[in-house]
């Protein structure tokens, strides 16, 4: 009888796991990725830390450095981002709750929110005091220097980290007549560069808040996560002073995936895994195998680059975590290569025609690109060439004070019209790797972002009124808005200039009574001829 019941637990046991992982089958053509191409390539070792012996875990993460992110023998903790204050400590914003807890993992629903203190990026972080109860934390600052911190359902708001007093709030949502995909939980924000706030939400929609307080609103009316299957949560996202980063993570295939986005409303997707089990190792080669990875959150330097990663990790699934057992969950941060900073030179805009393409390679505290890239292994041009090795081959260099000029020959750049920041992949004289995005001097990266309601039938003036905004951070181009009803176009009006945030409502001259709520519109938006924006209700 003790054999059999052996056996039916071992055999639960297998079935949990396959619930929690799905394989998913990698393309093909990402066998032919080189180093430097996948998101993943970026991690870094982690620093050296203390192990100890007799502490919480399996067998698989008993080599971990327990003085790395945040660990409480009595505390399971999950999520948290880093803010650094004006006297340079780092303030780590985590959730946690008691190990014995009742319900083991599964009482995260009763989560308090921590702020832990570190001298250091990596940790260890300390608890100096608690902000209230909640889960999923992520911290960002207002343009005025008060702190926010999500929490699902809510968010705290403070005069600063260190404030004592935290006052609880309610975020309102405005869907603009789209669908919400998969409510609003797993929320991540980005500054823009006029200090509102661009937010992706668990389900992949994107929203837009002038001020981060004020109401959010959708801008999409689908997911812009990559067109694959998957199961996706915890995003994160992040802007650079070039670009917009995304990685969302499938929990079941236990893949995440990168994109990158010039507005953060259209993104493209790099080839190759964001992040997958296993990208927590040691300079020696130690890896600590943590069975989940999830809520990733970046720490960015002054350029905005993230350098470093941190995860909520489990050393097992997450309802095997019962009360005073051995397993347990904890914050961790592993470094990233933070890539180069680079700029193209070209004033005119790239073509096909373009016999060469200068980059200038800036200097940085501890890299000297004159003296440490090895300029033949450079490749550039489109993440679509460049990540399989192929792109832009350099032909000589130049001396601009402390940076270094590549010339490159511009056949097999890939740059195409639609290009916003073209990418570099190389290595340093010590053979380790070197990446970057360029700047191009012709892109405009504060574009405007021409948006609509859904058309709603005026009876007074029998037509289709329809309001638009523009969600951008510059003045958009003269267009042309068409409206389709159940496939039948309503005809084209011409659209003014609109300034950021502006709203300009057309009428549409109709004798269809459309006030059906099943109707299917489409706003289309037109410049030069060419369509620039469909949105769909």
């Amino acid at each position: 009888m003790k054999k059999l019941f052996f056996l039916i637990a071992a055999s639960f046991f297998l079935t949990t796991v396959d619930a929690q992982i799905t394989e998913r089958e990698r393309p093909a053509e990402w066998q032919h990725l080189v180093k430097g191409a996948r998101f993943m390539d970026r991690f870094l070792p982690m620093p050296d830390g203390i192990q100890i012996k007799g502490i919480w875990g399996t067998d698989s993460v008993l080599n971990r450095y327990v003085d790395n992110g945040i660990e409480l023998p009595g505390v399971s903790f999950w999520g948290g981002n880093i803010l650094q204050d004006t006297d340079g400590k780092y303030h780590l914003f985590v959730c946690g709750w008691p190990e014995n807890s009742p319900k083991g993992h599964m009482f995260w629903p009763n989560s308090t929110v921590f702020h832990a203190v570190s001298d250091r990026l990596e940790g260890p972080f300390k608890i100096q005091n608690s902000v209230g109860k909640g889960h999923n934390p992520e911290a960002f600052r207002l343009k005025d220097g008060r702190v926010v911190v999500y929490v699902i359902d809510g968010y705290y708001i403070a005069d600063g980290v260190d404030s004592k007093v935290w006052t609880y709030g309610k975020f309102s949502f405005d869907s603009r007549d789209r669908k919400i995909i998969e409510g609003l939980s797993n929320l991540t924000f980005a500054r823009r560069q006029d200090d509102s706030y661009l937010m992706v939400c668990r389900g992949g929609g994107v929203w837009i808040s002038k001020d981060g307080l004020s109401p959010y609103m959708q801008l999409t009316d689908k997911r812009v996560y990559p067109d694959v299957e998957g199961r996706f949560e915890d995003p994160v996202v992040w802007r650079d002073e070039l670009q917009y980063h995304l990685i969302v993570n499938d929990w079941l295939g236990r893949i995440a995936f990168y994109q990158r986005s010039k507005d953060g409303v259209h993104w493209v997707t790099e080839q190759g895994e964001a992040y997958v089990p296993g990208v927590s190792f040691h300079k020696d080669g130690a890896v600590e195998h943590w069975f989940k990875y999830e809520r990733p959150k970046v720490f960015q330097d002054g350029k905005g680059r993230a350098v470093q990663m941190n995860f909520a990790v489990i050393d097992t699934i997450k309802w095997n975590d019962l009360p005073n057992d051995k397993h347990s969950s904890k914050n961790i941060s592993i470094p990233l290569n933070k890539g180069m900073l680079l700029s193209v030179l070209n004033e005119e805009e790239i073509t096909p025609s373009t016999r060469t393409i200068e980059v200038k390679i800036a200097a940085e505290s501890g890299f000297n690109p004159q003296t440490d890239v090895d300029v033949k292994s450079l490749r550039f041009g489109s993440f679509t060439e460049v990540n399989f090795g192929r792109g832009c081959k350099p032909v000589k260099t130049k001396v601009s004070g402390k940076d270094l000029i590549v010339v490159f020959k511009a056949k097999g750049s890939g740059i195409t019209s639609d290009e916003f920041a073209p990418k570099m992949i190389g290595r340093d004289k010590k053979g380790n790797m070197l990446y970057g995005y360029a700047r191009l001097p012709y892109v405009n990266y504060r574009p405007a972002l021409l948006s609509a309601r859904r058309p709603l039938f005026d009876k007074e003036k029998g037509g289709l009124k329809v309001e638009i905004q523009n969600f951008g951070l510059s003045a958009s181009e003269p267009a042309e808005v068409e409206v389709i009803c159940n496939g039948s176009s309503q005809g084209r009006i011409a659209l003014k200039t609109l300034q950021p945030y502006e709203i300009e409502c057309l009428m549409f001259d109709s004798d269809m009574l459309l006030s059906d709520d099943k109707a299917s519109y489409e706003v289309v938006f037109f410049q030069e001829r060419k369509e620039v924006e469909r949105n769909k209700f």
